[in-house]
């Protein structure tokens, strides 16, 4: 009994391994029709643009914050991949089992919209929104 429920933690955690050694393969899915890709059906992603189902949504955050995403994502632990004048896209990865979620961010007129979501995987415990709102608090939103 002992060593099955030994065996099914191993293979538990070997799943999980493999499953972060996927998510390393793979980048942000970038702007779509000049917004942010919408957030899978899963619950893993929170969006701020328009037609996010209420659950995925959060707010925009303010135009100031665009200059000083940079340094908060790095103070976040996070790496920017791509960077243009109206997109910035970056990778967090986990520390356990190095899932890596994609953290987006599009600069609108008035505001700069961003999207976090995991790459694998159906839940992420909350982790992109509680991610949403660390970057929030690193900007003074």
């Amino acid at each position: 009994m002992v060593f099955g429920i030994l065996g099914l933690a191993v293979l538990g955690a070997a799943g999980f391994f493999v499953l972060g050694l996927m998510s390393q393969n793979g980048e942000a899915p970038g702007l779509v029709q000049g917004q942010l890709a919408p957030c899978p059906d899963s619950p893993n992603c929170v969006s701020s643009e328009t037609g996010t189902v209420a659950e995925k949504a959060t707010q925009p955050l303010s135009a100031d914050a665009w200059d000083k995403l940079p340094e908060a994502i790095a103070a976040q632990g996070g790496t920017v991949t791509s960077a243009s004048d109206d997109y910035i896209s970056a990778e967090f990865k986990s520390a356990i089992f190095g899932f890596v979620d994609d953290v987006e961010f599009r600069k609108a007129e008035d505001a700069v919209h961003l999207r976090s979501a995991s790459r694998v995987g159906y839940s992420d415990a909350g982790a992109n929104a509680a991610r949403v709102a660390a970057l929030r608090g690193a900007l003074g939103e």
